[in-house]
């Protein structure tokens, strides 16, 4: 599920019967749980809310899934490489990285 650019799982418990998730790729914990699918929903989003208001309340930055940067370690052959293509082409390794990844991400299948 997607809400506000927060991604929330959905798990199935059988021995309660009841559905339950959490906010995946933040660093603090938020939880919700429900009976139904659409009480599932329901409850990610009032989760979230519920977090930002908390966060908003206190004076402080909630956690983003995603802040856009993260770090590879390509390994100092392909770094070389990486390096010179960059320069002989005029970009930054950033910018090549970039490319990359977006030409892989648009073909994958999914997503």
């Amino acid at each position: 599920m997607k809400f506000k650019n927060y991604l929330g799982s959905i798990e199935y418990d059988e021995e309660s019967e009841t559905l339950h998730g959490k906010v995946l790729h933040v660093r603090d914990l938020i939880t919700y749980e429900a009976e139904t699918a659409k009480g599932l929903k329901k409850a990610f989003q009032d989760s979230v809310n519920d977090y930002l208001e908390t966060c908003e309340a206190e004076g402080i930055e909630p956690n983003k899934p995603y802040s856009g940067s993260f770090n590879v370690r390509p390994g100092a052959d392909l770094h070389e490489k990486l390096a010179r293509m960059a320069s002989l082409r005029g970009r930054s390794m950033n910018a090549l990285v970039k490319e990359a990844l977006s030409d892989f991400v648009s073909k994958a299948d999914g997503v």
